[in-house]
């Protein structure tokens, strides 16, 4: 039977700001001009002409004439700029080095730009000399770039449409990219079946204006023609919103992988959260915000949800599990932190620091020792001894205290620290009492009027862990009796959403008691190092289907892809699952090369790297096996 696959399109593709991230000749300007005092003045004129001649307003003819003559550049200044150039390859472009190799014969450089430096540079993309249609310069006896050669088309007005006409690409349709007018001209003569603005370096509104499409990435473009790509799907379709103030740099790293990103400063409400979460592929959210099941039904393309904070009692992980949702949070990245606020906590309370600031912010000068201690050889009693909790253990022992802890997992003893068999054991021997304990539901009031009343007279008590787990009412006349000597607290059981909401709190007003906003983790060490760590979860996560680290997911850390296209399969971990995807694949004749499989009690998740070469239809069969929650291709 006769192939009937209809051929690839010509791609006809802009050398300046589209095959590369710069234009040339400012680059140019700039190698020639180096040490020289007009230097800026002159670059800034040839940056200047170069976009009028790329938007319009300026014809192209005059605009590279006056470039031209400004430039005072010589032969052995161009090798320079090619070692340049080749740092500034387009990243969308670089990344799909592969297609532009494999289909070298569909793909012209067409530029206004020049020969002697374009040539060399898609000479890596397996680009031939013969598809490069560019100026050439012209040179004096002494090597001085003097012009360029005026017969050559694309040095005059309208040169592009006349080299397509040479070219006569009539037996498949033309596609051309670029981010100039003269490219859209080729478009509007009738010799391009479509246009497409690129708008990955530079986007000139009058070009975009006339375009058939906008590409922000030439992987963008690749997608919507399905077209060979590097990437799975463009990077660029991939929406982030991120919650509550979260540390820039996570916003920045989200951008650099060329993800959109949408940042609100606050919190959102479940019904605020419901109409935003539409179409966002990752959310990052910290303390405040709910991820609920009714969230989770409006979230049409979630992968991914980041705590950026320790706790995920905010995020229904189950219903994200059976959605296949990865969740990761930051579970390290602030314990010093949160060490750190619970020691100065400790001291501030012991020395009765609120009382003593209060009294002479109200000019009260009451220099008195009464109440006032040492934390050396006190009993601090540690409540959830997990990350935070055993290094304030370590921190605590070091300054000199006597460390007891309890908690409901075995956990290994650090130093000299001594295991409680009870709460109520611990409770009754400690002179300081912190709580580093989850936010599971079962928490809920683990802390009320009959643990209070369980401490000794005189007791500090701190709570940096979650505002549910401590009955605030029993805490509050517990301070007012003067059972407890004192308080510090960085979470409640209802938190204002934003900045501007006014705080309540029956703890407001009394004496020696440390009310902080919930900032435990909130330095700018620990702060940066959350922002760091979890999108470079989530990237893992979507680049490459590593769930290590995930709190939903069965953990997998998977090895690199070598030459292969990475099959994710989630699905309900029902019998028979594994069988049926090997069934489809091998009735495909498709070639594994590596599998990889993890289940918890309820979902199933399997990798596969099978080598690149198969039937699409498989794709369609691995998405109808039945018990598939989520399915995806990585290559």
């Amino acid at each position: 039977m006769a192939n009937t696959t209809p051929p690839l399109p010509y791609i006809v593709i802009d050398f300046d700001s589209t095959f590369t991230q710069v234009e040339a000749l400012d680059e140019l300007a700039d190698i020639a001009l180096r040490g020289r005092p007009e230097r800026e003045q002159v670059v800034a004129q040839i940056k200047a002409l170069t976009d009028g001649g790329m938007d319009g307003s300026v014809s192209f003819s005059e605009s590279l004439r006056r470039r031209i003559e400004l430039l005072p550049a010589r032969h052995e200044h161009l090798h320079e700029l090619v070692q340049h150039l080749h740092t500034k390859v387009t990243e969308s472009i670089r990344r799909n080095q592969a297609f532009f190799q494999q289909h070298a014969d569909r793909v012209y450089i067409v530029s206004s730009g020049f020969r002697e430096f374009i040539e060399p540079v898609v000479a890596e993309f397996g680009i031939p000399p013969e598809q490069v249609l560019a100026n050439t310069f012209t040179f004096d006896a002494e090597g001085r770039i003097t012009g360029f050669d005026p017969n050559n088309p694309l040095s005059q007005d309208g040169g592009k449409i006349r080299q397509l006409h040479l070219l006569g690409l009539d037996d498949a349709p033309v596609y051309v990219l670029g981010d100039g007018i003269t490219d859209y001209q080729i478009r509007e003569a009738g010799l391009a079946a479509r246009f497409y603005a690129f708008t990955e370096n530079v986007a000139r509104p009058a070009v975009v204006a006339q375009a058939d499409e906008v590409v922000p990435s030439f992987d963008e473009f690749l997608y919507q023609n399905k077209l060979p790509m590097t990437l799975s799907y463009p990077k660029n379709r991939i929406r982030a919103l991120l919650l509550e103030n979260i540390e820039p740099t996570a916003e920045r790293l989200f951008r650099e992988e060329g993800y959109q990103v949408e940042v609100v400063p606050g919190g959102l409400d479940e019904e605020e959260l419901m109409e935003r979460v539409e179409g966002v592929s990752i959310l990052g959210i910290r303390s405040k915000t709910q991820v609920t099941a009714r969230v989770l039904e409006r979230a049409n393309r979630l992968i991914a949800v980041g705590a950026f904070c320790i706790g995920t009692n905010q995020i229904d992980l189950l219903g994200c599990m059976q959605r296949g949702i990865a969740v990761f949070n930051a579970p390290f990245s602030n314990t010093r932190s949160v060490v750190e606020l619970a020691l100065g906590e400790i001291i501030a309370l012991a020395r009765r620091l609120p009382v003593k600031s209060e009294q002479m912010h109200r000019g009260v000068w009451d220099k008195s020792a009464r109440g006032a201690f040492e934390i050396r050889g006190k009993k601090l009693g540690i409540v959830g001894y997990g990350n935070i909790g055993s290094q304030l253990s370590v921190v605590a022992e070091a300054v000199g205290m006597q460390v007891l802890y309890y908690d409901i997992a075995e956990k290994l003893q650090l130093g000299n620290a001594t295991k409680c068999r009870t709460l109520e054991e611990l409770l009754r021997q400690a002179d300081i009492v912190t709580l580093h304990v989850d936010g599971r539901r079962e928490n809920t009031n683990l802390i009320g009027a009959a643990e209070f009343a369980l401490m000794k007279p005189g007791a500090l008590f701190l709570n940096n862990a979650r505002g549910h787990v401590v009955d605030i009412e029993a805490l509050a006349d517990a301070l007012r009796s003067g059972h407890l000597g004192g308080a510090s607290v960085d979470v409640f059981p209802y938190e204002p959403k934003t900045n501007d909401e006014p705080f309540e709190s029956p703890l407001r007003g009394l004496p020696n008691v440390l009310l902080t906003p919930h900032v435990g983790g909130s330095t700018a060490e620990a702060q940066r190092n959350i922002a760091e760590f979890v999108p470079e979860r989530i990237m893992g996560y979507v680049n490459t289907g590593n769930t290590l680290q995930s709190v939903n997911l069965p953990n997998i850390q998977l090895p690199p892809q070598q030459q292969a296209h990475r099959l994710i399969h989630i699905h309900h971990n029902v019998p028979g699952v594994l069988a049926h995807i090997n069934n489809v694949l091998a009735a495909h004749a498709v070639n594994i090369l590596g599998q990889y499989l993890k289940t918890n009690e309820h979902i199933g998740y399997v990798i596969t790297d099978v080598n690149r070469e198969y039937d699409q239809e498989v794709i369609k069969a691995l998405r109808q096996v039945e018990q598939t929650i989520k399915f995806r291709v990585l290559y």
